[in-house]
């Protein structure tokens, strides 16, 4: 950053291509120049010189430089403050100010107009002459030469060098651009004689004035005074100014230009009006005077352009002004039209709505004419100011959203549509409103015929004649069905008044109340006719009942009577089934019985209900029903007495007759069973032995299931004998036949049982050895088998398969014990039989053979696979010693470094593959010496095989072993020649870094730039050292292993040592040309800026300043939060210079430091302070934004409050129940804004509360604003909850006065009908009556609706005691009319009560003939109709007279009914019978005219049709011929394409048309000569030619079209590309590379855009060329628009080429940069990772971390040199390329290869760490496993609890010995890694490896002792429990003799003893074989005890017991031999007399 010595050199070396601005400053440096000569002049030329001319001269000069430097400082000072003061920035002293640099930026940023690099941050000396050198790196971008002047000239302070850089900016940015322009304007002049010039020239003419320089001739100020007069000759009078008085016209002058002309005072008179002013700062001033004059010159001419183009943009702002005001007009009238239309409120009546379609009729003629002629005029004023603004080159004015004329057009078709729907919805409502009346007039019709069918049918249903039987009631029912059919029938009818009149309600009739009166009288007399009926049902049904109650009584007691015969009959069954049959049928006879006791008790009741005194209407006498039903009862009881006493009598019966049968079933069975329980049949196998135990199981399971029956059963008997029953003689007997039979089958069952577990015994044993011996042959013969495979793989599954068979043959052996105890099990008579005395052995025999053949089979399978595996694993050896011995046989070395890289990276990977195959061999060396210590045939082969292994094996070691030693010597020394060639290069570089320094050190900035760059040398020459030691020492040990080369290798150290001795002494040399004194003024300096900065900063901190408003409160947080910011980042800097100023002045005595000690401590007690402060006002900051926050909710809430307040206060009370509803549902909307708003004001209120809590310090304002506000909101809420309760009590007394009105009305029109006197009169007498009642039940049923008013009042007066008088008033004048309404009814009713009923048909007929008379005439008549609308009433009239026909023909049909009923009652019958025939014959006669008359009318309305459709077509075409044939074409697109729409809507109309004209000529045919006339012959005329017209009109347009539509897509495309031509201007560059990419993906979908537009752009030279070879009438005009589109977009391509160059080579820089980015900080995060010094803590952890690690270092190896390449490549193409910034591409390169070569270096030492940490974390792993697996090998507890347990454990046991010796190995190797990691490691290291191999061999030494006592202890368990087992065994088989001896039955005679005798002799044959199992057991006992056993006291006893049951025994034994050969029998000798008697009871008595 420092900048080269500077030159002497004079300025006439520069180049000769300057500007004149540029010599100007020459000039102007040159003058400086030789002034700084002369002051810089050796003193001994000053000193040769002594004259006093000199020293005078000397003095004057220096006097004159120091006065004019001083007048062009303050002259500058002020130039520079004038245009900082734009940045609200200044300088106090220009020297000082500019050295940081910071002001000169500003000021080149202000003058320049352009952004200049940021200054950097920090006050040191480095930092200013950055800053400086920013300034002058962009001036000589500007152009601008300086000379002589650097960076630090600057920052020094040089006060000439500063002032001439000023005045050179000077010249640049303000003198430079000043030009005149002269008549010849040949010469270009120079900025300074240019100004000079402009000066004479504005001055010329003025006296006294005469300017030829800018010193002298500015003195007396006039020129000054002349200039400012030039051009503000209103500003002073010239005339008036002396030429002596100079002082007073310079401060005139610049006194006018400050004020006046805001022009700085740059100078004062003072420095003008001297000998010899200062030019540049005249030159300086009088440039502002230029400037200034100039814009103002230039400003006029602008306002004179700008006021012609105002004008016509106000024009044109007028227009549109009227335009907007105009569309907005017609907007808004056809939005209020389409509303007033979409008005469906349309009147209920025929003549309202005939009314409203005149009207809408009106506004189509007269109102909307006007406003279609205003929407065209409004189409010609929006072309009229298109056209001005393009005139005027102006932007194209365009409506905004909603005033297009495309919106008023849409409006314009919605005002049709709605125009068109308005006009259907009339005459819609029209045709509703026409058949709504002919609706009415059915209505009334229907009532009158259906009041007189009602009133008929209620006299037929009042009579009751019902008859006295059954059959007549039946009869009766019948035909009052019939006339419910008939009445039903006719309900269909009654509906159908319903239906019109609902249909007329439905249709808001406006005569609806009249009929809805009427329908309600029809109703009520339905309803009174059904009720009449339905009552008559009611009385004829309970007559048909009681008759129907009757006969059922007659039924019921035939019933009884029959029923008594059979109860009592004598047949009581001969057997059980005849009992069984005789019960079954009595119980259907109670069934029956009980079944008719409901039917009696419901006829009964019945019956009884016709005797209800409660009932009006009695169908019979009472007393009669009541005797019937008493005689019906006692019949009913004394048939139940009978049933009772025949069930007995068959019961009894039913109890002897079933126990016989059981009995005789019982014994059947029993006999059976002892047929099959007396069989001697055993079967002749296990399983027919097993069948038949199966068997005879299931049948005691039978025995025992019918046991308990059979006690039932003879219980039975033994209660039938004692109750004496006729037939208990005979149950007796059988029962105790029974009992004796059951004893002697339960005795066979039992010696059966016994027989079948015999010979179940024997067959199992024999089965269960047959199965034994099938398995021991099989398995001997799979292990004789001498198959022992062919290879290891058979071999092997040989094996496998022979373990599965000793493990099968192990489990056999509880199965042969099992069938030995069988054996024993057995009877002595079945076990001495020869199949199973030797069964057992023989087995026991085959059993050991297999055992045996088995182990020798096992271990022949073992050695031929250990065979087959050795000889497999050699050859597999070999083939890996034979490749790899060809390739290392072909191995040659190579020279190249490279190469034997790649051969070291080979045998890297060979010696991992060696140690495997050495492991192999080993394991192939012991499977040979076990295969021949087994002596295998095989033997040589096998020897053989070993040593040709080893032996290839060694030579192959030994092989790869010479190349690997060969292979380090080269890659030694290669290695070592590399190095050395590194290392010299090294030190080459350092050297040259070291003497590019000799240039430095001349000031402090050098001082700072050398210590640097000594420093990190310093750390490099360390680094060198070391690398050259270890060279030393390499070279040594080259030398001595390879003395060939030994010459070579010295040379190489010989020049590294020289070049090092060489670099020690370049640095030594530069390091003593260095001193100590920058430290201080280092410190000096930054302590300066320091503490001015800390002043800065606590100024700031302890400003006052408050803010008024939120935002402001925001804005003063974030300046305060940035404030502490730059606080914590100066805090860094405080410490430093704390700590360095306390090392300068320690042990200082000298005023100087303690004036510097002081200021460290002011600069503590500042920083300090500083931070109090900050704190303070950071509260005070948040404490008021906090306070502006709650005051702008505040405000929100109060205005919320407000509109609340005038909405309660400003609700009326309504008039109306409408508008009480209405009211009542706005306030509760209003309501629920209200909880809204509620909801916010609390959280206010929270919020407030929560601040003055917090102690804010505005709490008083907070807290009286929140109590306002919440004392309004409650109010507020008060005040809504009383009007709503005002507003509902309103609503109910509105709903109540309503109620009351209504009533009222209702009263009042009903009195009128009511008074109506007109039924005085006696005609019409019947339809009066009919009327009348209707009217009554009218009038009943609306009574409840007074009910409810007045119901209704009373409530509101008990609720609202003040409404009492009002609701008191209205009810009672309600009562009052009710009443008289009641009267009248009354009276009106009994006079029309009293007429006579024969007027009634007198009337009727007579009205019926005078209305035919009225119809004949009308038939009649000839007018059939003049025109349409004649033809139209006269048709109407005769549907109405035709429907009205039809209710005649029911009055016809009344008036017979009529008649008939009169001539019944023979009340002049005869002429009645006549009159009503005269009648019908009248009314019959006028049908076929009626027909007639219609026929004809519609023939006279077809003729008036088709002339009124021609005149109608004619008018239509004769409206659209203009239209068609109109010649204007339109001025725009938007024009054109309307009136193409009208062209279009003109066309439609006429082929909708088209089929109305073909209509008119078909009905013209048609009708014929009725039709004749010339109409229609003009009407095709004119048709065609307003076809013709519309299809040329059609051409036209589509002309016109297509021509606005190409003037329009030019416009568009004009205004695209010119949009698109702004982007491709633009230079602005992006900052990073996702911009950059953005900009040129932004430009990319430019581009596509600008080569997709081409289409439109062809397409547009496609139409245009179209129109004009098809000679368009605007061809021309169409050519020129083509060709100014074309040369647009040509241009446009061309600048999108540009920008799209500029923009990628950007992109490639912000990539570079990028990928450089990523890739550093990349380096730094793998730097991270390879710099830690983490271990790990376990073997898992430093093992993940190896591999991780070795992952990490690899890829990190791959990645990071493959992106290091990339980015190097991608460097190098861009400096190859001639970037403009390939410079600094070049550092960025070479930064990044070093730190790519730091991280290596790194990555290299980690590994090697990681590698030893992981060699003994991997000893401890194994130590601590090994220790892990030896304790976790715990013996088990416990010894077993029987021998098969015991041997169990001591099996297992064995397997945990042979498990524990695979640990030994595992102990061994711990141990041995622990000797080899104790030689490599000292102290703490070697006590942990110790510890850790003391503590396993400790365990291993405990686990072997505990393992042996417990062996010796399952051993001796092993024996007790074998003891045992022998003991038990031979107790259990004494016991078995002791129990057959005591079992043997006593014989019963001499050969029976005999037999007896030789069973006891076998028993002893047994005991005498079984002595030497007692014998060996014994002495088993004694030697357990002998060796002192544990449970030796156990043992004892049990020796004990069985010695003393051995000797039982024997004495019991030989007792009952005695007793058999000399007992008490009674056919032994002597014994035959002393045998008992009969009567005695002796052993013997019992054997027969």
């Amino acid at each position: 950053m420092c900048q080269p010595p500077r030159s002497r050199r004079p300025p006439t070396t520069m180049s000769s291509t300057l500007s004149p601005t540029d010599f100007d400053s020459l000039e102007i440096q040159g003058q400086y120049s030789d002034i700084n000569n002369r002051w810089d002049l050796p003193d001994s030329d000053w000193d040769n010189d002594s004259s006093s001319a000199r020293l005078f001269e000397r003095s004057r000069i220096k006097a004159l430089a120091d006065e004019r430097e001083a007048v062009q400082k303050k002259t500058f000072t002020k130039w520079v403050n004038s245009h900082l003061a734009r940045v609200t920035c200044r300088v106090g002293d220009l020297y000082s100010d500019l050295r940081d640099g910071r002001n000169l930026l500003r000021l080149l940023e202000v003058l320049s107009g352009e952004t200049l690099p940021k200054p950097t941050k920090g006050r040191m000396r480095i930092h200013c002459l950055e800053n400086v050198d920013k300034a002058l790196q962009f001036l000589k971008e500007q152009k601008v030469h300086l000379e002589n002047m650097g960076s630090h000239d600057i920052v020094d302070g040089n006060h000439r060098l500063t002032l001439g850089l000023v005045w050179t900016i000077i010249l640049r940015f303000q003198i430079q651009d000043i030009s005149v322009e002269t008549e010849d304007n040949k010469e270009k002049k120079s900025a300074k004689d240019a100004l000079l010039l402009w000066c004479q020239m504005k001055t010329a003419g003025y006296p006294n004035v005469n300017v030829h320089n800018f010193t002298t001739s500015w003195r007396d100020g006039l020129a000054f005074n002349a200039i400012v007069h030039k051009h503000r000759p209103d500003l002073l009078d010239f005339e008036s100014l002396k030429k002596c008085n100079a002082h007073y016209n310079l401060q005139n002058a610049f006194n006018l230009a400050e004020k006046e002309l805001g022009l700085t005072k740059l100078l004062d008179p003072e420095d003008v009006n001297v000998d010899q002013p200062d030019e540049k700062s005249i030159i300086t001033y009088v440039a502002t005077y230029y400037h200034y004059f100039s814009k103002m010159k230039a400003l006029a001419v602008e306002g004179k352009r700008i006021g012609k183009v105002l004008d016509h943009a106000m024009e044109a702002e007028r227009l549109v002004e009227k335009y907007e005001s105009l569309a907005s007009e017609l907007l808004q009238w056809i939005e209020q039209t389409i509303v007033t239309l979409n008005d469906r409120q349309l009147a209920n009546s025929l003549s309202g709505v005939q009314n409203q379609l005149q009207s809408f009729n009106s506004y189509r003629t007269v109102e909307k004419p006007p406003k279609f002629t205003e929407k065209g005029n409004l189409e010609v004023l929006l072309f009229t100011i298109q056209s001005k603004l393009r005139a005027n080159n102006q932007k194209v004015y365009t409506p905004r959203e909603g005033r297009l004329i495309s919106d008023i057009n849409k409006a314009w078709e919605r005002l049709e549509k709605a125009e068109h729907e308005r006009e259907l919805a009339l005459r819609t409502e029209l045709i509703r409103q026409e058949k709504l009346e002919q609706l009415a007039a059915r209505f009334d019709r229907k009532a009158a015929m259906r009041e007189t069918w009602l009133s008929e049918n209620q006299r037929l249903v009042s009579q009751d004649n019902f008859g006295l039987e059954l059959a007549a009631v039946e009869a009766a029912v019948r035909k009052h069905e019939a006339i419910e059919t008939d009445i039903v029938a006719y309900s269909g009818r009654v509906q159908a008044v319903d239906a019109v009149a609902a249909e007329l309600a439905a249709e808001r009739y406006h005569d609806i109340k009249r009929i809805a009166a009427r329908q309600h009288n029809v109703a009520r007399l339905w309803d009174f006719l059904r009720q009449m009926v339905a009552a008559r049902r009611e009385r004829l049904l309970l007559n048909l009942e009681l008759q129907k109650v009757f006969q059922d009584l007659l039924y019921l007691m035939d019933w009884m009577e029959e029923m008594k015969g059979r109860l009592q009959s004598h047949d009581l069954g001969k057997h059980l089934a005849g009992v069984e049959d005789l019960l079954q049928l009595h119980e259907l006879v109670e069934a029956d019985i009980a079944v008719q006791a409901e039917r009696v008790r419901a006829v009964s009741a019945s019956a009884l209900r016709f005797c209800d005194p409660g009932k009006e209407y009695k169908p019979c006498d009472p007393q009669l029903v009541s005797e019937r039903v008493a005689s019906l009862e006692q019949s009913y009881e004394a048939l139940c007495e009978l049933a009772a006493a025949r069930r007995a009598r068959l019961e009894e019966s039913r109890r002897l007759w079933r126990f016989l049968w059981e009995v005789g079933e019982a014994e059947a069975w029993v006999r059976e069973q002892q047929h099959l329980l007396a069989s001697a049949e055993t079967g002749r196998d296990l399983t027919g032995v097993l069948r038949l135990l199966n068997k005879h199981t299931a049948l005691r399971g039978e025995m025992s299931g019918r046991l308990g029956p059979l006690k039932l059963t003879l219980e039975q008997g033994q209660q039938l004998v004692a109750e004496g029953h006729p037939g208990a003689g005979q149950a007796a007997a059988r029962t105790a036949e029974l009992q004796a039979q059951w004893e002697r089958l339960e005795a066979l069952a039992e010696e059966r049982a016994q027989r079948l577990a015999q010979a179940a015994s024997l067959y199992q044993f024999q089965a269960d050895a047959n199965d034994m011996e099938a398995w021991l042959v099989d398995a001997l013969r799979l292990v004789s088998s001498p198959e022992l495979g062919h290879d290891e793989f058979s071999t092997q599954a040989l094996a496998r398969q022979h373990r599965a068979l000793e493990e099968e043959i192990r489990s056999h052996r509880p199965a042969l014990d099992a069938l030995r105890e069988q054996a024993a099990a057995l009877p002595p008579a079945l076990s001495r039989t020869p199949e199973v005395q030797g069964r057992v052995p023989t087995l026991e025999r085959h059993y050991e053979e297999l055992q045996a053949r088995a182990g020798e089979r096992a271990r022949a399978l073992e050695a031929a696979l250990a065979l087959y595996t050795m000889l497999s694993e050699a050859g597999a050896c070999g083939l890996w010693v034979e490749e790899k011995e060809q390739w290392l046989n072909g191995l040659a070395l190579p020279e190249r470094l490279e190469d034997l890289e790649v051969v070291q990276q080979r045998f890297e990977t060979l010696e991992p593959e060696m140690n495997a195959l050495a492991a192999r061999i080993t394991a192939v060396n012991d499977i040979a010496e076990q295969l021949l210590k087994a002596k295998p045939p095989g033997k040589d082969s096998i020897i053989n095989t070993q040593k040709q292994l080893n032996h290839r094996w060694q030579q192959f070691r030994t092989l790869a072993d010479g190349k690997k030693a060969a292979l380090t010597s080269a890659l030694s020394i290669q290695n070592y020649h590399l190095e050395c060639t590194e290392t010299q290069a090294w030190m080459r570089e350092k050297t040259k870094v070291i003497e590019s320094t000799q240039g430095l050190g001349n000031d402090l900035a050098g001082v700072l730039a050398l210590q640097r760059k000594l420093a990190g040398t310093e750390r490099d020459l360390e680094a060198i050292a070391a690398r050259v030691g270890e060279l030393t020492r390499e070279a040594n040990a080259l030398a001595a292993g390879h003395p060939a080369q030994a010459p070579a290798i010295n040379a190489r150290l010989g020049e590294v040592q020289a070049g090092w001795e060489d670099l020690r002494a370049t640095m030594r040399r530069r390091e003593e040309s260095l001193g100590e004194a920058r430290r201080l003024q280092d410190f000096l300096r930054s302590l300066d800026d320091f503490q001015a900065w800390l002043g800065r900063t606590q100024t700031s901190v302890a400003s006052e300043e408050g803010p008024a408003t939120l935002p402001e409160a925001e804005a003063l947080l974030a300046q305060h939060a940035a404030l502490r910011g730059e606080v914590e980042r100066a805090r860094g800097e405080y410490s430093r210079l704390r700590a360095l100023g306390e090392e300068v002045t320690r042990d200082q005595a000298d005023p100087q430091c303690l004036f510097l000690r002081q200021r460290l401590e002011a600069l503590g007690t500042g920083w300090e302070e500083l931070g109090r402060m900050w704190e303070s006002r950071q509260g005070r900051l948040a404490q008021a934004h906090g306070f502006q926050g709650f005051l702008r909710d505040a405000r929100q809430a109060e205005g919320v409050l407000s509109s609340q307040e005038y909405v309660l206060s400003h609700t009326e009370m309504p008039g109306t129940l409408q508008a009480a509803d209405a009211t009542i549902k706005k306030l509760e909307d209003f309501m629920s804004t209200m909880d809204a708003n509620g909801e916010r004001i609390r959280g206010l209120l929270e919020a407030g509360r929560q601040l003055v809590s917090e102690g804010n310090i505005h709490a008083e304002k907070i807290q009286e604003k929140a109590d306002s506000i919440e004392r309004r909101h409650k109010k507020n809420q008060e005040a809504v909850q009383q009007l709503l309760g005002r507003l509902r009590d309103n609503r109910e007394q509105q709903h109540f006065l309503q109620d009351c009105h209504e009533l009222k009305l209702w009263i009042d029109e009903k009195m009128l009908t009511a008074q109506d006197v007109s039924y005085d009169e006696a005609r019409n007498l019947h339809t009066k009556w009919q009327k009348h009642q209707a009217f009554m039940a009218e009038l009943a049923a609306n009574k409840d609706w007074l009910d409810k008013v007045d119901k209704e009042g009373r409530e509101l007066t008990l609720e609202k005691p003040e409404l009492k008088a009002l609701v008191s008033e209205k009810l009672e004048d309600l009562h009052q009319r009710w009443d008289r309404l009641e009267s009248t009814t009354q009276a009106k009713a009994r006079s029309l009560f009293d007429a006579n009923r024969a007027e009634l048909f007198a009337q009727s007929c007579s009205a019926l003939e005078s209305w035919l008379e009225s119809l004949q005439a009308q038939l009649h008549s000839d007018d059939y109709g003049k025109d349409l609308t004649s033809v139209n009433i006269l048709l109407k009239k005769q549907q109405m007279l035709e429907r009205e026909m039809a209710v005649r023909e029911k009055e016809v049909e009344a008036i017979q009914a009529q008649a008939t009923a009169l001539a019944q009652e023979d009340q002049g019958a005869g002429e009645v019978e006549r009159t009503s025939r005269a009648v019908e014959e009248k009314f019959r006669a006028l049908c076929q005219p009626m027909k007639e008359r219609c026929r004809r009318l519609h023939a006279s309305r077809e003729q008036h049709q088709f002339h009124r459709d021609v005149e109608d077509e004619i008018l239509w075409v004769t409206e659209r011929l203009p239209m068609a044939s109109s010649m204007e074409h339109g001025k725009d697109l938007p024009s054109v394409q309307l009136l193409m729409k009208k062209n279009q809507t003109l066309q439609k109309e006429i082929q909708g048309h088209e089929p109305r004209i073909a209509d008119l000529t078909e009905r013209q045919r048609t009708l014929g000569a009725a039709a004749a006339g010339p109409e229609l012959a003009e009407l095709q005329e004119m048709w065609k030619r307003l076809s013709h017209e519309l299809e040329l009109r059609g051409k036209r347009l589509e002309e016109a079209l297509r021509a606005q539509q190409f003037y329009r897509d030019a416009a568009e495309a004009e205004a695209w590309m010119g949009e698109q031509e702004l982007h491709m201007m633009g230079q602005e560059k992006a900052k990073d590379e996702l911009s950059a990419q953005a900009e040129v993906k932004k430009h990319q979908v430019l581009e596509q855009a600008l080569a997709d537009y081409a289409q439109t752009i062809h397409q547009l030279a496609a139409s245009s060329q179209d129109m004009i070879d098809h000679n368009h009438p605007e061809s021309t005009r169409i050519s020129i628009r083509q060709a100014q589109v074309d040369k647009l977009y040509a241009s446009l391509k061309e600048l999108a080429g540009e920008r799209r160059e500029r923009l990628q080579e950007h992109l490639r820089l912000c990539q570079l940069r990028r990928e450089l980015d990523d890739l550093e900080q990349w380096i730094q995060e793998r730097e991270v990772v390879a710099a830690s010094h983490e271990l790990g803590q376990d073997y898992e952890h430093v093992t993940m971390l190896r591999d991780k690690f070795r992952e990490f270092s690899r890829d990190t190896s791959t990645i990071g040199q493959e992106r290091v390449d990339s980015a190097n490549a991608l460097a190098n193409g861009l400096i190859a390329g001639g970037h403009a910034a390939r410079a600094t591409v070049a550092e960025w390169k070479d930064s990044l290869n070093e730190a790519w070569a730091d991280l290596l270096e790194l990555l290299d030492t980690r590994g090697q760490v990681l590698a030893a940490a992981h060699e003994l974390q991997r000893f401890l792993h194994g130590a601590r496993q090994a220790l892990a697996r030896v304790q976790q090998e715990q013996l088990p507890d416990g010894t077993g609890r029987d021998l098969n347990a015991a041997e169990a454990l001591q099996r297992r046991h064995c397997a945990f010995e042979h498990d524990i010796q695979a640990l030994s190995a595992q102990v061994q190797q711990v141990q041995d890694d622990g000797h080899r990691l104790q030689k490599a490691y000292a102290g703490d290291k070697a006590e942990e490896i110790g510890r850790h191999m003391q503590a396993v061999a400790e365990a291993w030494t405990q686990l072997q002792g505990s393992s042996a006592a417990r062996r010796q202890l399952l051993l001796d368990t092993t024996d007790k429990f074998r003891f045992f087992k022998a003991v038990r065994e031979l107790m259990l088989w004494m016991d078995g003799v002791n129990l057959q001896m005591d079992a043997q039955e006593r014989p019963r005679d001499v050969s029976s003893a005999d037999l007896v005798i030789k069973n006891h002799q076998g028993i002893k044959a047994e005991i005498e074989a079984r002595a030497d199992r007692f014998s060996s057991c014994i002495d088993m006992g004694q030697g357990l005890l002998a060796r002192s056993h544990y449970a030796a006291e156990e043992i004892s006893e049990k020796l004990s017991q069985l010695q003393a049951r051995r000797q039982e025994t024997a004495d019991k034994w030989q007792e009952k031999m005695d007793w058999l050969q000399l007992g008490e029998l009674p056919w032994a000798p002597g014994n035959w007399l002393r045998a008992p008697g009969p009567g005695r009871r002796g052993w013997g008595s019992c054997t027969l």
